[in-house]
């Protein structure tokens, strides 16, 4: 018996083409909190990221790709990147610029803008922040940065960051957290919390930073969209969000 279900939101809940959630999807998850299935978000989008989820109240919201985790009442879970980290991070841009996005818990703030960033922003409507002084980073609670470097420089950097990880979903850019913080850890922490099983549990993503969570649950469910290798780790796949995707899997299953 599914209990629980958690959702990625770029290219799961939410089209890339319309860069909103279809009405099945919403009615679908509405219908979901009527059968008694609690509802979680599992993203790398931040707080201010959620207004594509409309007036759906969740219970329990996994941002940043795990980093910070919440209900409506509590902070169930946080996680920010260590000082020394930050520090060597700001160091390496003075030498090797790159556009880098620097999540705090309700905002971001860019070193840089080029038109990689303003590319993902045409996909996601989320990251229209405005390039700022980084001056203070190192000061700040920073959860996740948003890296535009490609998986070489991405090695690379990593080498010198041994306290934290990389989540990939597009060419352009990598999400770097503090390590301990991951989708994965969200989910535990809410079955914790709710008192719910793994077994009990069921996750919808498609791209790359979704494959943990996909590896965790119980039942996987992969977008037509998805990264091949997500694929081959979902129980089943369906079809994108334009073609109601997560309204076919929740029937599939019989949850709605």
């Amino acid at each position: 018996m599914v209990k629980a279900i958690f959702f990625d939101i770029d290219g799961t809940l939410v089209s890339f083409n319309t860069h909103e959630m279809p009405e099945s999807a919403y009615q679908a998850l509405k219908q979901l909190q009527k059968n008694g299935i609690r509802i979680f978000i599992a993203t790398g989008r931040g707080k201010d990221g959620l207004g594509v989820l409309r007036d759906l109240e969740f219970d329990g919201y996994i941002t940043l790709n795990g980093q910070f985790c919440y209900t409506k009442d509590r902070v169930i879970y946080e996680n920010t990147i260590a000082k020394e980290q930050l520090e060597y991070l700001v160091s390496y841009l003075d030498e090797h610029p790159f556009p880098c996005g620097f999540t705090l818990r309700d905002t971001k703030v860019f070193n840089y803008r080029d038109e990689r960033v303003d590319a993902i922003h045409a996909i996601t409507k989320n990251d229209n922040h405005p390039a700022g002084d980084i001056s203070h980073i190192t000061e700040e609670h920073v959860y996740q940065c948003m890296a535009f470097i490609s998986e070489e420089e991405e090695t690379e950097l990593l080498k010198h960051m041994p306290d934290c990880t990389s989540a990939r979903w597009h060419p352009l850019f990598t999400d770097i957290s503090p390590k301990g913080g991951t989708k994965q850890k969200g989910i535990d922490h809410f079955l914790a919390y709710y008192g719910i099983a793994l077994e009990e549990t069921m996750g919808f993503g498609d791209g790359g930073n979704d494959l943990q969570m996909l590896e965790h649950v119980h039942t996987a469910v992969c977008m037509a969209n998805g990264a091949e290798q997500v694929k081959k780790k979902a129980d089943f796949i369906t079809d994108d969000a334009d073609h109601d995707g997560i309204y076919k899997a929740l029937k599939h299953f019989h949850l709605i």
